[in-house]
């Protein structure tokens, strides 16, 4: 099962699983109940929310904030503040752009800025708190709680964009490493010191990013799983997002088809919508015959505390 392969079983490699999906689909309520099922199972899981949203604090019926917070004993969660990111993001880089003169006043006035007000920098700032994660080696697994589907697509492509981004500056400013030592040497001033940490960094960055990427697109590592409800319109994002990682060579673990309606005869309302759905289930199942299709039913109970989503889970995995 995709689960338990992911799940850091194999090699104290960590195993990631993301969940993504329309808004009001149920993915945290997976997302949280997963964590808290792998928990069970002796796993160390750290849950995180990359969704602006977060309703993981409502999910567990608890506050968790953006520092990591133990819920309980092999369960952690943080909720990713892309304000603070941000913040923390621009007092890291922009430093380290301007002590890099030699790019100043070379057409390159955008491209320092893009550590200012560039739109997406949230985003940005986001991915790399979250690529620290990552690569912390501390959990058998990390659960990401994601956006709805147009912020999560954006997120995954950010590896590439900033790849392109770092690899421009660091490149220049190797070019123009031999011109401006020797223009220090001229002047007197040999001391470049603060160039060669502002490189060091940028160098660092774009080494986790990489990494990143290798992850994301490593099926033995990475599991990329969708929820939807059976219809239409849950369908057609879906699919659309099914293009996109496939094209990204992202794997797609499973579809988690949730809110599906018990049987129930006495309800001529509640048969009808039933049946809607056993024939969105159809549909879902020929349009992903590659993915194994997982399925929960509608609860009569709101999905939130540790109780219902112990629930979820049993019939999600049991």
């Amino acid at each position: 099962m995709v689960l338990e392969r992911l799940s850091g079983s194999r090699e104290k490699d960590t195993g990631f699983l993301f969940f993504s999906g329309k808004g009001g689909v149920g993915k945290t309520s997976v997302a949280a109940a997963t964590a808290l099922w792998l928990s069970k199972k002796g796993k160390k899981v750290l849950i995180i929310s990359t969704d602006p949203a977060h309703s993981l604090s409502d999910s567990f019926d608890e506050k968790i904030g953006g520092e990591i917070k133990r819920i309980e004993k092999n369960l952690s969660a943080v909720e990713i503040d892309p304000k603070l990111s941000m913040q923390e993001y621009k007092e890291m880089l922009t430093p380290q752009l301007e002590k890099m003169g030699a790019l100043k006043g070379l057409g390159l006035e955008d491209t320092l800025d893009f550590a200012g007000m560039t739109p997406g920098i949230d985003e940005i700032a986001s991915f790399d708190r979250f690529l620290r994660y990552m690569n912390s080696g501390d959990y058998d697994t990390i659960i990401f709680d994601t956006a709805p589907t147009g912020h999560t697509l954006r997120l995954l492509s950010l590896p590439d964009v900033l790849d392109s981004w770092l690899g421009k500056i660091i490149k220049i400013r190797m070019r123009l490493s031999g011109i401006t030592g020797m223009v220090r040497k001229l002047m007197g001033s040999g001391d470049d010191s603060g160039e060669d940490s502002a490189l060091d960094r940028l160098d660092e960055m774009k080494e986790r990013i990489t990494k990143a990427k290798k992850i994301l697109s490593d099926p033995n590592k990475t599991s990329y799983n969708i929820v939807m409800i059976p219809e239409a319109m849950s369908i057609y994002e879906s699919e659309r997002s099914v293009c996109f990682l496939e094209d990204a060579c992202i794997h797609i673990g499973s579809i988690i088809v949730n809110q599906i309606i018990p049987e129930n005869s006495g309800c001529s309302f509640c048969s009808g919508k039933r049946k809607l759905q056993l024939e969105r289930l159809s549909e879902i199942e020929t349009k992903f015959p590659e993915n194994k299709v997982l399925k929960i039913h509608l609860f009569r109970e709101e999905v939130r505390g540790r109780a219902m989503l112990e629930k979820l889970a049993r019939e999600l995995y049991a």
